[in-house]
C-alpha cells in the first residue's frame, strides 16, 4: 500500500458520493470538475507586518504559559538512529528506536488514522496522508519509557522537590536552536532556576561523529539566592529493552554498573531473550551515565515518586522479572554558592542493531545491520566513545550552533530554513553496516530514498556532502542504475522504472555534490556512468526540440504527455550541469553536444511554453488533454529547473523576464494567506494546511478554465488542491534568487507559522508522512538569501546577499570547512568583506562578491590579508554585477584564520 490509496479511497471516491447528492453542485463554486478559482489578488499584508520580517528579532521561545509545549518533539539523537524526542518540558518522548517503521506496517510517528472535515464531508486521514497535521501527536501520550530529573532543596525549613516537568513549575521556556535546545524553568516561590541543554554531537562534514545513537543532557542550577544552597539532583533511565512486550514470562531485565572512562555508566540488557526475539528490532542495549565523579549510583529505584535524599545507593547488579520495571538512577549532592552555577550532565545511548526484517528482505545491506553497529558492539561502546572524546564533539557541536546563530538574518528565517535537516536524525533514514544511506520518503512510508522527492532537498548536501556523495555512487549509480540505457530506478530496489524528475535531479546533485568537494575525484570516478544516465535524458526528446516529451513517472505519481514546463525546464538545468562537468573531465565532444540541447531547448521552452505571463503544459500532438496534467493552469515547478540553476550557480536557461513572471503568477494565483476557502472549493486534497493558515497551492486555474487539468482526471488531480511545504520551501528559494524577497520571506513565513508549537511539532513539517524528505527545499532558501556559490575544486566561493548586504553576516560550509562570512559597505566603492574560519580548511582559489558595480577593479583601491600576511592578487574583473578576485598563489585557510578583502 501506498500514499496514492488516500485518494482512491477517502478523497475524490467522497467527491463522487456528494456530487451524486447534491447535483447543483455541478454548476456552484464547489463543484468537483470545475471549481472556480477563489485565491484573491490582494494578499491584504500589512506593510508593517512586512518589515518585521526583515528584523532580526528575539530568540524563538515557547512557554509553558502560553500552552506551547505539548506538542514539540525535537529529534535529539545521532543521524540515522531512530528517533527520540526531547518535549516541550525537558523529558523525552516517542524513543522510535526499536526499527519498527514500515510502509503499511507502522507509519509515521504515530500510527494513528484520524477523521478530517474537509469542508463538506468527513475523511479518514491516515499518518502518512496528514494524520499528524490536522491532530498532532501529543508528548505525553508517547512517553514508553520512564525518565527524568528530580531537584530536592530546603525552602522555608521544608525539604521541596521539584522534577523537570510541566506541572511542576511556574514558568517553562523551550528555546529552539536546533541541533540544541535550551530549557529554562522558573519559579517564583523555588531558589533555584535551571536550565536543561539537549543535544547529540552534530558538527557539520562530519557525519560519523554526528551519527552515534545517543543524547546528551547539561544541567545548570542557578542559585537565585543570596546564602549557599544544598541541593540535590537525581537523573534516572528506565530499561526500554524489549519495552512493551507481553510475551517474555522466562525473560529477565539486567541493569549492571560499570565504569568507563573514569565515569559510572548503567547497561541495561535483558537475559534469557528467545532465540527468536534475538532477532527483533526490539534486540540490544542501552546505557546512562552521569559525568560527575561524585555521582551516586542506583541500578534500580524502588519507590516513586522519586525523593532524591532518600534514595540509597546500590551498585549491584538488578536482575528482575522481565513484568517488572527496572530504572536506575544517578543521585548528585551539591553546595551552590549564592548568585553561582553548577552543571551536572549525562547521557543516554541506545544499540538496537536489527533493522526492520522486510528491509533484510529487501536490501543485501540491510542484513548486517546498520553502521553504528559495525563502530560500537553496544551501548556502553558508544557511551564509552562519547566520553572519551567529549571535550571535542562538544566543543564543536556548540561551535556550530553559535556559527549557524551569529548572523544578522531573522531568527525565525535561520530557524526555518534549518530545522529540516532534522529528518536525518528520525527514523526516515538509516545508514547500513557497509556506509549506505538509505530513506523512506517520510518516516515509514514509500521506500527506497525515492529520487524524484529527496532531490528537493538542499541541506544534505551542504552539511553532510558524504552522505549525498553516497548515495549517488551506491544507489543511484549503483544499485538502481541500468547500465544498458543509463536509466535511475527512482526507488532502487523498490521500483522497476526510473522518473524523469528523478533522473534530472540526480544529474544535478551530481554537480552540487562535486561542487562540495575538494577535488575532482568523485566527478571523475563517477563520469562513464554519469554519462549514461545524462544520455538517457537526451535521449528523452522524441522531436529533438530541446523539450524532453516522453511520457514517464514524475513526483506527482502520474505518467504525463506532451512537453511539461517543469519537467522540461528540470531536464534543461541537468544538461547544463553535465555540460559544466563534461568540460571538467574534458570531453570536449559531449560538452559540445549538451550545450547545443540546452541552447534549443531554452529558446523553444521561453518562446513555446510561455503564454505571455506563466509557463505551461503543452499537450501531446496526437493524445491532446485525454490525460490528467497541468496544461493552461498554473504550477507551483513550471520554473524549478531555472531553481535549480541558482542553487548551483550555472548560467540561466530561462529568461529572467519571463521567469520573473511566471513566478509573480505564482503569488498572484497559487499564494493566499489563508487557504480555508480554496481547499474548502477544491476538494480532495490532503489537509498538509488548515482553515486560517497560509500557503502556495500546489496549481490552480486562475482562467477557470473548463477541463483544465485533462478530459479524463485521476486521482492524482488531489495533489493539485494542496500545500505541500517542500514544494513551497524551493519556490521561495527561488523567488529569494530572482530579487523578489518580499515574497520569499512573506512564504517561508507563512510556514514557519504553519508549524508553530502551539499548533503542532515545530520540527516536523510533513508530507507523505512526518519529517518529510522534501522540506529540505528550506535550505535552498538560505543559499538563495546569501547569494552563497561555491566550488570546492577550482576553489571558488562568493556572496550575494539578498538581504542586509550593508551589513551583513552568515554562516557557510564547504568541502572541508565551515565559518562565518561578513560584508560592510559603508559608502559607495567602500567594502570589507570577511571569511572567519570556525572549522576544519577552506583552500580558494578566487573570491566573487555581486551587486558590486560601484567597486574599483583598480588593485591599488584593494587590501587582501589572511590574518596579519598581506596576499598578492593576480587580477581583478567583472562578470554581469559580479566582482571576482583573483589571488596569485593559492591560499589554505585553517582553522582561526581570517582572510579579510577590503575595497578602500
Amino acid at each position: 500500500m501506498d500514499r496514492r490509496s488516500f485518494f482512491k479511497k477517502a478523497g475524490l471516491f467522497g467527491l463522487g458520493v456528494l456530487a451524486s447528492k447534491f447535483p447543483v453542485w455541478s454548476n456552484s463554486v464547489f463543484a468537483r470538475d470545475k471549481p472556480i478559482h477563489n485565491i484573491p489578488e490582494d494578499k491584504g499584508i500589512s506593510r508593517r507586518w512586512l518589515n518585521s520580517l526583515y528584523e532580526k528579532g528575539e530568540k524563538i521561545v515557547y512557554r509553558k504559559s502560553k500552552n506551547e509545549l505539548r506538542y514539540i518533539g525535537m529529534p535529539v539523537g545521532g543521524l540515522h538512529a531512530g528517533t527520540v524526542y526531547i518535549g516541550g518540558d525537558g523529558r523525552f518522548w516517542l524513543w522510535q528506536i526499536f526499527n519498527t517503521a514500515y510502509d503499511g506496517e507502522c507509519e509515521g510517528i504515530e500510527p494513528k488514522n484520524v477523521l478530517w472535515n474537509n469542508g463538506k464531508e468527513l475523511i479518514t486521514v491516515r499518518p502518512r496522508d496528514g494524520s499528524a497535521y490536522i491532530e498532532p501527536a501529543i508528548a505525553d501520550n508517547l512517553r514508553c519509557m520512564e525518565q527524568g530529573f528530580a531537584i530536592s532543596t530546603l525552602v522555608n525549613e521544608k525539604q521541596v522537590i521539584k522534577e523537570l516537568r510541566e506541572n511542576h513549575w511556574d514558568e517553562i521556556v523551550f528555546e529552539a536552536t536546533y541541533p540544541t535546545c535550551r530549557i529554562t524553568y522558573s519559579s517564583a516561590d523555588f531558589p533555584l532556576d535551571v536550565v536543561l541543554i539537549a543535544y547529540s554531537p552534530f558538527i557539520p562534514l562530519d557525519q560519523d561523529n554526528s551519527s552515534l545513537p545517543l543524547t546528551t543532557i547539561h544541567i545548570e542550577l542557578q542559585n537565585k539566592d543570596d546564602r549557599a544552597i544544598d541541593v540535590t539532583l537525581t537523573g534516572w533511565m528506565e530499561n526500554g529493552v524489549h519495552t512493551g512486550r507481553k510475551d517474555f514470562d522466562s525473560v529477565k531485565k539486567r541493569s549492571h554498573l560499570a565504569e568507563y572512562a573514569g565515569s559510572q555508566v548503567l547497561l541495561y540488557s535483558c537475559d534469557q531473550v528467545p532465540d527468536q526475539a534475538m532477532q527483533a528490532g526490539d534486540y540490544g542495549t542501552m546505557a546512562f551515565t552521569c559525568m560527575d565523579l561524585q555521582a551516586q549510583p542506583t541500578t534500580r529505584l524502588q519507590e516513586w515518586p522519586v525523593k532524591p535524599l532518600e534514595i540509597k545507593i546500590d551498585r549491584s547488579d538488578s536482575v528482575i522479572d522481565f513484568s517488572n520495571m527496572q530504572v536506575g538512577a544517578f543521585t548528585v549532592q551539591r553546595t551552590i554558592k549564592p548568585k553561582e552555577v553548577s552543571q551536572i550532565s549525562y547521557a543516554i545511548s541506545w544499540h538496537f542493531n536489527n533493522p526492520h526484517p522486510k528491509l533484510r528482505q529487501h536490501l543485501k545491506e540491510a542484513q548486517s545491520g546498520y553502521w553504528y553497529g559495525t563502530k560500537f558492539s553496544d551501548a556502553a561502546a558508544v557511551v564509552n566513545y562519547y566520553l572519551i572524546n567529549r571535550e571535542k564533539l562538544d566543543r564543536e557541536t556548540m561551535l556550530w550552533q553559535e556559527t549557524w546563530n551569529d548572523t544578522t538574518l531573522p531568527t525565525w528565517f535561520m530557524d526555518r530554513t534549518f530545522v529540516n535537516i532534522g529528518t536525518l536524525a528520525t527514523a526516515n533514514t538509516m545508514r547500513f553496516a557497509s556506509g549506505r544511506f538509505w530513506a523512506w520518503e517520510g518516516v515509514g512510508a514509500c521506500a527506497g530514498t525515492c529520487t524524484h522527492v529527496w532531490q528537493y532537498g538542499q541541506s544534505m548536501g551542504r552539511i553532510f556532502p558524504d552522505l549525498e556523495r553516497n548515495l549517488r555512487e551506491v544507489t543511484d549509480l549503483g544499485v538502481g542504475f541500468q547500465p544498458d540505457t543509463g536509466a535511475i530506478i527512482f526507488r532502487a530496489e523498490y521500483e522497476k522504472r526510473p522518473a524523469i524528475d528523478g533522473q534530472a535531479g540526480v544529474i544535478l546533485r551530481f554537480y552540487r555534490d562535486h561542487q562540495m568537494s575538494s577535488d575532482h575525484v568523485f566527478l571523475e570516478r563517477n563520469w562513464p556512468k554519469l554519462k549514461k544516465a545524462i544520455q538517457f535524458v537526451l535521449d528523452q526528446d522524441k522531436n529533438n526540440d530541446g523539450m524532453t516529451d516522453t511520457p514517464m513517472e514524475n513526483t506527482l505519481d502520474a505518467v504525463w504527455e506532451g512537453e511539461i514546463a517543469w519537467i522540461v525546464g528540470l531536464c534543461l538545468a541537468a544538461i547544463q550541469a553535465a555540460a559544466l562537468m563534461a568540460k571538467e573531465v574534458g570531453d570536449k565532444k559531449f560538452q559540445q553536444l549538451c550545450l547545443e540541447y540546452v541552447r534549443k531547448g531554452s529558446e523553444n521552452m521561453d518562446t513555446k511554453l510561455f503564454n505571455g505571463e506563466y509557463y505551461i503544459h503543452r499537450p501531446d500532438m496526437l493524445q491532446g488533454r485525454k490525460k490528467l496534467g497541468a496544461y493552461n493552469t498554473c504550477h507551483i515547478d513550471q520554473v524549478y529547473g531555472q531553481a535549480w540553476c541558482a542553487q548551483v550557480d550555472m548560467p540561466r536557461i530561462n529568461s529572467q523576464e519571463k521567469v520573473v513572471s511566471a513566478l509573480k503568477a505564482l503569488w498572484k494565483y497559487n499564494f493566499t494567506t489563508d487557504v480555508g476557502p480554496y481547499i474548502k472549493t477544491h476538494l480532495g486534497g490532503r489537509p498538509y494546511a488548515l482553515a486560517g493558515e497560509g500557503g502556495m497551492v500546489m496549481n490552480t486555474n486562475p482562467k477557470n478554465e473548463d477541463k483544465a487539468y485533462g478530459d479524463h482526471t485521476t486521482w492524482q488531480l488531489g495533489y493539485f488542491h494542496e500545500c505541500m511545504s517542500g514544494f513551497e520551501h524551493q519556490v521561495a528559494a527561488h523567488m529569494m534568487a530572482e530579487g523578489m524577497v518580499d515574497e520569499s520571506l512573506v512564504l517561508t513565513r507563512m510556514i514557519h507559522d504553519r508549524h508553530h508549537a502551539a499548533r503542532r511539532n515545530p520540527f516536523n513539517e510533513i508530507e507523505c508522512s512526518d519529517h518529510y524528505a522534501r522540506a529540505m527545499a528550506s535550505y535552498g532558501t538560505f543559499i538563495s538569501v546569501c547569494g552563497f556559490s561555491y566550488h570546492g575544486p577550482k576553489g571558488r566561493i562568493g556572496f550575494t546577499p539578498k538581504v542586509g548586504a550593508a551589513d551583513f553576516r552568515a554562516p557557510f560550509t564547504a568541502a572541508k570547512g565551515w565559518g562565518t562570512y561578513s560584508q560592510r559597505r559603508k559608502s559607495e566603492g567602500e567594502c570589507c568583506c570577511t571569511l572567519s574560519l570556525k572549522y576544519g580548511e577552506l583552500m580558494l582559489h578566487e573570491f566573487h562578491i555581486g551587486d558590486a558595480d560601484d567597486l574599483s577593479l583598480d588593485k591599488r583601491h584593494l587590501v587582501a590579508k589572511q590574518n596579519d600576511r598581506s596576499i598578492e592578487l593576480a587580477g581583478l574583473k567583472r562578470t554581469s554585477r559580479r566582482l571576482v578576485v583573483n589571488f596569485k598563489d593559492q591560499l589554505l585557510l585553517k582553522k582561526g584564520d581570517i582572510l579579510i578583502i577590503q575595497w578602500i
